[in-house]
Parts: structure tokens; C-alpha cells; sequence
């Protein structure tokens, strides 16, 4: 009888886990997992080491920009010593401009901000700007929607491009045009009538210094200007405090979406009674209503249906309210802050324009920058303050804008660009200055507005504490002041002076 050798048998598993073939499940995964990892790190590798040896070729040929740069952080440590020198809240055009007169003999040199923003070339020459602006024309760059966008929600005329910016940009030019804007002169006279009357309210209050957001600028509670507010105040081009805040992208949506609703609905309203004036009369749109911004883009909406019988348009087409509830809201925001700034000795902004294959900027010495992998930025603090084509730039000279062309203080046309210049220009600098002289005519002979930082600091000392005594006694006091200037330009949306501008208020004697 056969015996059965049991112990010698070896089953089919034990033989498989004994295979030199086999290979545990987890390096399996491990290995499926790392290498589309390292094939993508691989990848991002070598387009960064392709993208700065662009640079690093550039600097080789002898581009004007700064000495040390680095491939890891290009000429970020290089502006943050400029930005070291100007108070902390103050806005980093201003370093820029510091930064800019190293480079006096060309007025155009080249900025690395790896891995921050695309490289830059800075431009704050008057014939190269031109040049950028209106020559070649050059298109906005994406930075410009992505800046924005947490303000306007979208596409708008600022961040759009060819035919795109065209239909939009056709579409208000009626309702900024020098007519309108002098039928608004009664609108505008009877607002800055209402901010005098709040000025002599603060006027003689010798111990109380009062700032800009004393004003009370909104007397009742408004949801649009409150949620305008809130996305406004986590907003920032570099505080890394509020950029890399986890609350902010949710916040600015939550109130981005509040806008939108209250304007849609302000759309749908407004285009029902367009509807009932369109039954009533065929001419009403046009010559009854105001051209507010909302009018102009519900005409616009009318004339793209004038194929369709618009009184039996139920509602809105969706698509053309988002993009006009971009804009909407693009003008509630320009519209506000930037218009009492932009003649100012700080313009708000600068301009980037995208760069193009082909494309060399020229400077005023005949040497050429090529545009085929940098962008370019018109430096406008720089341009407005540069001494080659404006004597004495830092002194406040209003003459400059009373002399004849002949004389030294006449400006260069092509450097005073506080709207831009070119198709791109602003579209509102027509109501800027409307606004601007009224404002000057009602108030500058009756009120006088003197600054009260001493009073301001003064008071802001009292509250340092203990432990930031300590600090400040090793660190060294802060810096208050720039070029000796206390109501500087402040990082703040809007570009506000320093503080709020702490100031006391006088009546004129007469």
C-alpha cells in the first residue's frame, strides 16, 4: 500500500510567496504611484530650468537688470531690501520707484519675480511706454484677471483683450462721453455739497484729528456696499498675512456671491421697466433714462435682440448678465476710490501689458529689449517722477499744467499718464476731472485741511505695549516717513494715505 508523504507536499501559495518573481502588493502600489510622480517632477524640472536659463541668458547678454539675481528667487531678495526702507504698510510701487532710479540711464530695465509673477520689464521711459501702450498696443496679461477677479468675480474691461474688450468697452463709451458727463455736473455738485457739510461739521474740533473713514462715508446699512467692504479688506497684491489666510477665498465668494445676487436682481428689475417703457413708447429708453451703468448695459442687451420682440423676453439672457454684473461691479470699485486718487503725486497702479514674439522695446539710447518670454509693466510712480523730463519732480507744482509748451515746466505729454494712454486709457478720466474741480471749487476757498500726524502718533504711542517696547528697543524704531513724506501711499485697496490721513478742519475766515 503506497504511503502518503504528507510533510514533503508544498502548497501552491507557498510556492508563489517563494518566487524570486514575486513582489509584494504594497512596492507594486508604491511603484504604480512613484513613477507618474517622478515623470511629473521631472517635467515641472526641466520647463523651470528652461524657463530660467531664458533669464539667465538675457542677464549674460547684458539686459540692464539687477546684479544679483539667483535662480532659485530671482530679484525678489534685491526688492525687499527697497521694500525694507519704506514703512510696512506703505505700497511696494514705491520701492519700486526706488528701486527704478538705479537705472536712470535707460529708463527700462528687466525684473525677475521667480517664483512670484513672470519676469518684467520694467518701463518707465516716456518713448518706450508709448511704445508698449499704443505702438505695438500689447494685450493685458493674465495676471490682470487674476489680480482682480476676487473684486469684479470675472472677466472685465480691465483684465479683457481684442474683440472682447472691444464689444464691452463700445458698450459704456456713450455713457462716459463729454455730454453725459456735464449732464451729471448737478449730480456731482450736490454730492460734494453733502461731503462739505460734513467737513464743517468736523471743522474746530482743535482736540480730536479726525481721518477719511470718520466721514461716514454710508449713512445706512447698503448689502452691496457691505459685501463690496468685506472683499476689499481680504484683499492684497503681496501681504502674504492675507494671501496665504485659509478664510479668505471663502469669504471674498461668500460676498462676491451676496453682489451678485443683489445686482442681478437690480438687472432684472430695471429690464422689466425698460420692458414697460419699450411698450409705452419706443424712444423712451434712450431719452428718458440715465446712463448709469446698469442702463447702458441693458441697452446694449436691447439692441443684440432687436431681431427679437424684447416684450416677450421673460427674462434676462443669463450669460450677458454675469458678464454685466463683471463690470458692474468693476465700476463700483474704480469708481470709488481710484477717481480721488490718480492725479495725486501717487498714481494707484501700474500697467502690465503681455508680451509678444517678435516684440523689442526700444530705448531712448537705441538699445533693444525683446518681448518673447517677459511682459512689461509701465512704472507710472516712476514716469511721474522722473527728473529727466520733469524738473524738480517731487515738489508740488500745479503751474506745470498753466505754462506754455516752451516752458521748462511744461510736461512731456507722453509721461503724464495717470489715466494711461492709448485705446486702453480710462474711460472715466472725463468724470475724474469733472469730479476734481467741483471739488476743488467748493471747498479749497471756504475749508481749510491741515494734517495732524503728530497728534495721530502721539496718540498711537500711548497704546504700544511692554513687549513691543522690548522689540522696538533691539529692532530700532519703525520707519514712518517716505523721502520725509507722512501721508505716504498705502497697500490698502485704493491706495490710501497712511493712517486715513489724520487731519484737522478750519472754516475760512472770510
Amino acid at each position: 500500500m503506497a504511503r502518503l508523504h504528507f510533510g514533503n507536499v508544498i502548497s501552491r501559495d507557498q510556492t508563489t510567496r517563494n518566487s524570486p518573481a514575486f513582489v509584494p502588493s504594497w512596492i507594486t502600489i508604491l511603484f504604480t504611484i512613484s513613477v507618474p510622480l517622478i515623470i511629473a517632477l521631472g517635467y515641472l524640472l526641466r520647463v523651470g530650468y528652461l524657463h530660467r536659463s531664458k533669464i539667465n541668458a538675457l542677464r549674460k547678454q547684458g539686459i540692464p537688470m539687477p546684479k544679483e539675481w539667483s535662480w532659485f528667487t530671482g530679484h525678489l531678495l534685491t526688492l525687499q531690501k527697497y521694500v525694507d526702507q519704506i514703512p510696512p504698510d506703505a505700497n511696494v510701487n514705491l520701492a519700486m520707484k526706488d528701486l527704478a532710479r538705479e537705472y536712470a540711464e535707460t529708463e527700462v530695465f528687466l525684473m525677475d519675480f521667480w517664483p512670484v509673477y513672470p519676469p518684467l520689464l520694467m518701463v518707465y521711459s516716456p518713448e518706450a511706454a508709448i511704445q508698449v501702450s499704443t505702438k505695438y498696443n500689447l494685450p493685458k496679461t493674465d495676471m490682470h484677471l487674476r489680480f482682480i477677479k476676487p473684486i469684479t468675480g470675472g472677466p472685465n474691461v480691465i483684465s479683457m483683450s481684442d474683440n472682447e474688450w472691444k464689444t464691452w468697452r463700445s458698450l459704456f463709451n456713450p455713457g462716459f462721453s463729454t455730454a453725459v458727463m456735464m449732464d451729471n455736473v448737478p449730480h456731482i455738485v450736490d454730492s460734494v455739497q453733502v461731503y462739505c457739510e460734513i467737513l464743517k461739521e468736523k471743522a474746530g474740533k482743535a482736540n480730536h484729528a479726525f481721518r477719511d473713514a470718520d466721514l461716514d462715508y454710508q449713512r445706512s446699512e447698503n448689502v452691496l456696499a457691505t459685501a463690496l467692504g468685506y472683499i476689499t479688506r481680504w484683499y492684497s497684491f503681496w501681504d502674504p498675512r492675507i494671501l496665504m489666510h485659509p478664510l479668505r477665498p471663502f469669504i471674498q465668494k461668500y460676498y462676491g456671491h451676496v453682489m451678485n445676487k443683489y445686482i442681478r436682481n437690480e438687472l432684472d428689475h430695471q429690464f422689466l421697466e425698460i420692458k414697460q417703457e419699450k411698450l409705452s413708447n419706443e424712444n423712451s429708453i434712450h431719452s428718458k433714462r440715465a446712463k448709469s451703468v446698469i442702463t447702458l448695459a441693458l441697452e446694449a442687451c436691447v439692441a443684440e435682440n432687436q431681431d427679437k420682440n424684447i416684450t416677450a423676453m421673460t427674462k434676462l439672457d443669463d450669460d450677458f448678465a454675469r458678464y454685466a454684473t463683471y463690470q458692474i461691479r468693476l465700476f463700483l470699485f474704480a469708481g470709488n476710490d481710484t477717481t480721488s486718487k490718480t492725479l495725486s503725486l501717487y498714481p494707484p497702479a501700474a500697467t502690465m501689458r503681455s508680451g509678444r514674439a517678435g516684440i523689442a522695446v526700444t530705448d531712448r539710447h537705441g538699445n533693444t529689449y525683446p518681448m518673447d518670454h517677459v511682459d512689461a509693466t509701465t512704472l507710472h510712480s516712476a514716469v511721474h517722477n522722473n527728473p529727466r523730463v520733469w524738473p524738480r519732480p517731487d515738489k508740488f507744482l500745479p503751474e506745470r499744467f498753466l505754462v506754455e509748451p516752451d516752458h521748462e515746466l511744461y510736461p512731456n505729454p507722453a509721461a503724464y499718464r495717470p489715466f494711461e494712454q492709448g485705446l486702453r486709457n480710462r474711460i472715466g478720466q472725463t468724470l475724474v476731472y469733472n469730479e476734481m474741480r467741483i471739488l476743488m471749487i467748493m471747498t479749497a476757498r471756504v475749508i481749510d485741511i491741515k494734517p495732524a500726524y503728530d497728534e495721530w502718533d502721539a496718540l498711537k504711542e500711548k497704546e504700544v505695549g511692554l513687549f513691543a517696547r522690548v522689540v522696538r528697543k533691539f529692532a530700532g524704531e519703525p520707519i514712518k516717513t517716505v523721502h520725509g513724506d507722512r501721508a505716504y501711499q498705502t497697500k490698502k485697496v485704493g491706495t490710501h494715505p497712511a493712517n486715513g490721513y489724520p487731519c484737522h478742519v478750519d472754516i475760512v475766515k472770510q
